[in-house]
């Protein structure tokens, strides 16, 4: 769903990208503390601070960049720890960990769809509801791209076969400036991604 930029957009943005994000990042603490690990726990995420789930860049400068060039945000935020000794199932216990945060998005994103047709006479609070849809939206498609360390790497590792765990495993530590190379450098990634964003918005708008 596209959004206009302006002073008034950006306020809103701001807001309800705090809501979204600092819910996405609790959720992951939140399956790993339930599923046995404390890691995220104890480095205080299991938390509705802000301050604790955001990253300058990823959370910040990359939505306000992707939106005024887009006009459709790509954000991420600080990655949750956690310790895939402690907890339980192995890989799929991190594949749970790991759909938390971008499912947590998901509902979100529905939920607010949900209030913007019941209360879509009222154009401010449609705005407003639209920017968080298309938020969450974006956490969600953006999060689930299967290149670490992003979320849908995670999930694909769960069922990979080894060679391509190997892989996975070799450009964890430099993956994300891939993942953002990809989105400021190569036009057809970004806009994949914002068309995916644009046709899950409309869908629930």
């Amino acid at each position: 769903m596209d959004i206009s930029f302006d002073f008034g957009t950006l306020l809103a943005v701001l807001v309800c990208l705090v809501v979204s994000i600092t819910l996405h990042e609790m959720m992951h603490a939140y399956a790993g503390l339930k599923l046995g690990d404390t890691t995220a726990h104890e480095e205080g995420r299991v938390s509705l601070n802000p301050l604790r789930h955001i990253d300058p860049f990823a959370t910040v400068v990359l939505p306000i960049i992707t939106l005024v060039l887009f006009h459709a945000p790509i954000l991420a935020a600080k990655p949750v720890p956690f310790n895939p000794d402690r907890v339980k199932f192995d890989e799929f216990g991190a594949a749970i960990i790991a759909a938390a945060g971008p499912f947590t998005n998901l509902a979100l994103a529905v939920v607010g769809g949900v209030i913007a047709h019941l209360l879509g006479g009222n154009a401010a609070v449609y705005n407003i509801l639209t920017i968080f849809v298309s938020l969450n939206v974006g956490l969600f498609v953006f999060n689930m791209v299967p290149i670490p360390p992003l979320d849908g790497s995670r999930i694909l590792y769960a069922f990979a076969p080894d060679f391509l765990r190997g892989i996975m495993a070799q450009i964890e530590t430099y993956g994300i400036f891939i993942v953002f190379g990809l989105v400021l450098m190569v036009p057809a990634f970004s806009e994949l991604l914002i068309n995916l964003n644009r046709s899950i918005s409309l869908f629930l708008l």
